[in-house]
């Protein structure tokens, strides 16, 4: 059987790599339906400022954000691309697992010109429902207020 630390890095690793391949309904699998999903600036967390960029207070409202994302709202199209550091956690407190994970998001646009959209870290907590790692929050803490064009997909 796994580690606790190599099913922690898969789980990022299929987040990620869902995301990158638009394979939103599988990425919203990864959540508790009472998970939270947040984006928020470093200086509001700093500041214990309230404001967020996008917030999810639950898993059917993630869902909604994704079903404006497909079939309601018209964006550039640009493929993402996700690197990730290596998460660091604490001990489990019975079954949640804190977790901080460094990333980096590229967009490539249609003409083929990689950009750098956001550095940050995912603050996650993790619950082990079973044999499955599930997300039961992930805040994901940009170093910056501001990224290069409208924040349409999850990050």
């Amino acid at each position: 059987m796994a580690s606790l630390g190599e099913r922690i890095g898969r789980l990022f690793a299929d987040y990620a790599w869902l995301l990158d391949s638009e394979r939103y309904d599988e990425w919203l699998d990864l959540f508790s339906e009472q998970a939270t999903y947040q984006i928020v600036p470093r200086e509001n967390v700093q500041l214990g400022l309230p404001a967020s960029l996008m917030l999810c207070k639950n898993k059917d409202m993630l869902r909604d954000r994704i079903t404006t994302l497909l079939e309601v709202n018209e964006y550039d199209i640009y493929s993402a691309r996700h690197i990730l550091g290596l998460p660091r956690f604490d001990e489990p407190i019975g079954d949640i697992v804190s977790v901080e994970t460094p990333f980096a998001v590229y967009h490539t646009d249609q003409e083929g010109v990689s950009r750098l959209f956001g550095v940050g870290e995912y603050r996650s907590r993790i619950v082990c429902a079973g044999s499955r790692l599930l997300f039961e929050a992930n805040i994901v803490q940009l170093d910056t207020f501001s990224v290069p064009t409208l924040l349409a997909d999850p990050l």
